[in-house]
């Protein structure tokens, strides 16, 4: 069964950190672009990040740049987004997904379950 789960959500205060994981099982995320994305309750579903194949390339959006890193261990078949200054609205499901290409988070293929991110204090 091709599959992604994410971990290492929870409750985490404003200012604090935290680490999540994308892990693939199925198949291999070596070939693939990989997106992290979020979705606020009554909010539409946003990218947060991308990486490329070779994790030469990444891309962020605006409101986590400089806070967020992706990042990704092909040997390990999984990647990571640290998330560093959380704010309330940082608060959402994160959800992985791979590209059917090499390079962009384009015509998304698979998706994870979601794990859920809540900064409060």
């Amino acid at each position: 069964q091709l599959q992604l789960v994410e971990s290492g959500g929870g409750l985490v205060q404003p200012g604090g950190s935290v680490r999540l994981s994308c892990a693939a099982s199925g198949f291999s995320l070596r070939y693939h672009a990989i997106g992290w994305f979020r979705q606020a309750p009554g909010k539409e579903r946003e990218e947060v990040s991308c990486i490329s194949s070779n994790g030469g390339s990444t891309v962020y959006a605006d409101s986590v740049k400089g806070r967020f890193t992706i990042s990704r261990d092909n040997a390990k078949n999984t990647v990571y987004l640290q998330m560093n200054s959380l704010k309330p609205e940082d608060t959402a499901v994160y959800y992985c997904a791979n590209s059917v290409t090499e390079n962009v988070c384009e015509h998304l293929e698979i998706w994870g379950q979601g794990t859920l991110v809540t900064v409060s204090s």
